[in-house]
């Protein structure tokens, strides 16, 4: 499910990459290899939403390209009284999407991470069973990708993309466990023009880079041996791939109407 970037996102983006480039000039070993890591992380974060880039905790819907693209899925979801599953590798996410989703299936979800005690997994993965139980789930990667039978979801949400595919994939059989009898949609969310897109396109490839990127350490190791230009082109915004959604009344950051969003090239 490709998702075009919103306008602070861009911005946002934009301006790790100028600093990126800048103090990669001037750091080797250890630290240089630490900081690419760290910007990888900052680009999905951004990504994600620019509060959780910047952790202002400001997460308006329309901040973010993902956040929009998640509304038009539920509400597709919602309309046939249907379930589903959201996964993010991010645990400081998952409390702002479970908020935005229970305002748009009129009710509340659950939620499990990391930190739920063992008993409270059981009761939740109970509830949301239940043909009267919350419409969706929202998990945490890692928490959520082994040990639960969620087959009462039609469909799996991944948030953000892992370097993975099995861990992906684990996560993702929560719904296709023994008792299944629907069909399942899995939609993996990717914003065009970033490291997420070509990340998502080595993987899907399986070419080069893309063999290490199925081992994580593996993936990051190969990352951060690239050559400084090497990887700033793997990371450098795609301005032909970009477009930048805004509300149709103009510039502001207010609800736009369904179907009624603006996209447009940004030039940075």
């Amino acid at each position: 499910a490709f998702c075009n970037l919103g306008r602070e996102q861009a911005v946002l983006y934009q301006r790790v990459v100028e600093d990126l480039g800048n103090k990669l000039k001037e750091l080797d070993g250890i630290e240089r290899r630490g900081l690419i890591l760290a910007a990888i992380m900052r680009f999905k974060q951004i990504c994600n939403h620019p509060a959780h880039g910047t952790g202002d905790h400001d997460y308006h819907p329309d901040r973010s390209g993902k956040f929009m693209r998640l509304r038009e899925l539920c509400e597709e979801i919602a309309d046939r009284q249907e379930k589903v599953l959201v996964f993010s590798q991010f645990q400081e996410i998952l409390e702002p999407i479970e908020r935005f989703m229970s305002s748009i299936f009129g009710r509340s979800g659950v939620l499990l991470h990391g930190g739920t005690p063992v008993k409270r997994r059981r009761e939740l993965v109970e509830h949301f069973q239940r043909e009267e139980g919350p419409p969706f789930f929202v998990l945490s990667l890692k928490a959520g990708g082994t040990g639960l039978n969620l087959t009462a979801a039609s469909h799996v949400i991944h948030f953000d993309r892992w370097w993975n595919p099995a861990v992906e994939n684990q996560a993702t059989d929560r719904a296709f466990r023994i008792g299944q009898k629907r069909n399942v949609l899995v939609h993996k969310f990717v914003c065009r023009g970033t490291i997420e897109e070509k990340i998502d396109d080595l993987i899907s490839d399986k070419a080069g880079l893309a063999h290490d990127l199925l081992d994580e350490e593996a993936g990051a190791r190969q990352l951060t041996e690239m050559t400084n230009d090497e990887f700033m082109k793997f990371v450098a915004l795609d301005i032909s791939a970009v477009a930048i959604v805004i509300p149709a009344d103009g510039p502001s950051f207010g609800i736009a109407p369904s179907g009624m969003c603006i996209c447009m090239s940004i030039f940075l």
